[in-house]
């Protein structure tokens, strides 16, 4: 987790929600399968101005010669990101916010994968926790996991981290230190899911239907 997610909020509303200056290179919206290697838009701060941008979802450590030089790395886990030799400088000068509006989950059956869907009860965009890297010309980014929380409802074991608007400043570095306290799961009633169809299991797959529920 978290390793399938959406993006249907504009991103001119993204920008404003996140008091970000978009740029232009954002993947166009609305995307109901949001794969790894695919660009993302990520929210940054840098010298006090926030920035809404286009990165990589992969990141690729500084030793990698090639993108595939090594294990495809789409999350960071909150245990073990500040000594991790991929993640512990990251942690320290590059965290960033993923926006998305939902994220799948699977939960396994037998031998079937049976996915469900996430977002936030409020219905506002998630706000995952993130770390960046420049690889080269190539801005890339992981999303922070951590352990599951009550909203995940048993189907696994990790969640992505989700930050409340209150706690963007610190988790952007905008104000001052103490942002490992943030790597949390989320609170109990901040998620909601629902089934959805198989269909989402293909990484080809697109469109609306993909997050249509369906009875369990």
């Amino acid at each position: 987790m978290c390793g399938r997610f959406t993006i249907t909020h504009p991103n001119e509303a993204l920008a404003a929600l996140f008091d970000a200056l978009p740029g232009n290179d954002l993947p166009p919206v609305p995307r109901y399968n949001v794969c790894p290697t695919t660009p993302v838009a990520v929210v940054t701060s840098e010298g006090g101005a926030r920035r809404l941008r286009a990165m990589r979802w992969g990141f690729i450590p500084g030793w990698y010669k090639t993108p595939a030089d090594g294990p495809l790395i789409i999350n960071a886990r909150s245990d073990t990101v500040a000594v991790k030799p991929a993640f512990r400088e990251a942690v320290r000068a590059r965290r960033c916010i993923v926006p998305a509006s939902g994220f799948f989950e699977w939960q396994t059956e037998g031998k079937a994968k049976l996915p469900w869907y996430f977002t936030r009860s409020d219905g506002a965009p998630l706000a995952f926790a993130g770390l960046w890297q420049r690889w080269g010309e190539i801005d890339t980014v992981a999303i922070v996991s951590t352990d599951a929380g009550p909203g995940m409802a048993g189907l696994h074991h990790r969640e992505a981290v989700v930050l409340e608007a209150r706690d963007w400043p610190l988790w952007l570095g905008e104000a001052g230190h103490g942002a490992a306290v943030l790597m949390k799961p989320s609170a109990e009633g901040v998620l909601r899911c629902h089934r959805v169809d198989v269909a989402v299991n293909s990484n080809r797959a697109e469109g609306a239907q993909l997050i249509a529920p369906i009875l369990a």
